[in-house]
């Protein structure tokens, strides 16, 4: 008895079909539970550009990819050459200009006592003409030397008064000298990793040049879309939960921020299913105290808006 080959084709057939049918259930992603949403994106840091509020070339730096670095470490020194030479011709200003202050001072004391003896002179010579013993030449005499005196003593005062005006404008050079020297030494404004060095030793670069990318490794964020239908359900501080690959865990997050507007969103919205495609953008922000996430990272998220559902023991990915 013949073996009827078109059974074994047949059976063939249903095999690879219900095989197929399988496998396509296995690919498809189960529903979400009732009190969830679920989103995808990139973990990104709170990341600061390095710069130097001025200008010069790099005498040295601490910056090496992926060491941690603190708030307010020297990460990298400007040499201080040109800063320093004005720095000493501010303060040889400030000496010479007290050096002149003083010889104003003692001529000024010099010429009170000048004063105070021709005002003496002059009530000792009016006395003596009161009693007919003077004459007035010798009154005009000591008048004219109060005179003197008093003048000299004016004059002197105002000398004074423009060195003072003087001491405080190089003062204040002194100060800005000394100000935009410390501004050579760039420190770190924040905790967090070098993730990018942009300077070598011995460039010249220049004020406001980006010197390094550092990131805050420790508190993450994570935005992902949501549709327009799932909006209004969401609240700042939901708990949330997110999964990357590679590492066998979940990472507890929260709603940190919503966004006002919507984006990808068609010209005219009339349609219903045009308004489906309305997408907003909720951050989620994480700690990362054992490094394990890095920027750049995919990840998947889940929201729970509903904070009575308990948290599934499985989160499944939705079918698109």
């Amino acid at each position: 008895m013949k073996n009827p080959s078109w059974i074994w084709s047949l059976a063939v057939i249903v095999l690879v079909a219900v095989v197929s049918y399988g496998l396509f259930w296995l690919t498809q992603g189960k529903p979400l539970p009732e009190g969830f949403v679920y989103g995808n994106g990139y973990i990104e840091g709170r990341d600061v550009k390095l710069a130097a509020e001025r200008g010069g070339r790099v005498l040295r730096h601490r910056l090496l990819e992926g060491e941690a670095v603190s708030t307010g470490d020297v990460l990298v020194e400007i040499d201080p050459v040109d800063a320093d030479e004005q720095i000493r011709g501010a303060q040889g200003e400030l000496e010479s200009l007290k050096e002149n202050i003083a010889v104003i001072d003692s001529e000024r004391d010099t010429w009170r006592h000048h004063a105070a003896t021709a005002k003496r002179q002059l009530e000792r010579v009016r006395a003596l003409q009161t009693k007919k013993l003077g004459t007035q030449q010798d009154v005009d005499t000591a008048e004219n030397a109060v005179k003197e005196a008093m003048g000299r003593l004016q004059a002197l005062q105002k000398q004074r008064d423009a060195l003072n005006a003087q001491m405080e404008a190089a003062g204040a050079t002194l100060a800005l000298a000394e100000s935009q020297r410390n501004k050579l030494e760039v420190a770190a404004p924040l905790s967090g990793t070098v993730l990018i060095r942009a300077v070598e030793t011995g460039e010249v670069v220049a004020a406001g040049q980006p010197l390094a990318l550092i990131v805050d490794l420790n508190r993450l964020e994570l935005k992902v879309y949501v549709s327009a239908n799932h909006l209004n359900r969401l609240h700042l501080g939901d708990e949330a939960r997110i999964r990357v690959d590679g590492v066998d865990r979940e990472f507890v997050a929260n709603v940190s921020r919503i966004d006002d507007f919507a984006q990808f969103t068609p010209r005219d919205v009339h349609m219903p299913d045009e308004r489906q495609r309305m997408v907003y953008g909720v951050t989620l922000a994480l700690d990362n105290p054992d490094g394990l996430l890095k920027p750049g990272m995919p990840a998947d998220a889940w929201i729970r808006w509903d904070a009575t559902q308990q948290w599934p023991a499985s989160l499944p990915v939705p079918a698109s």
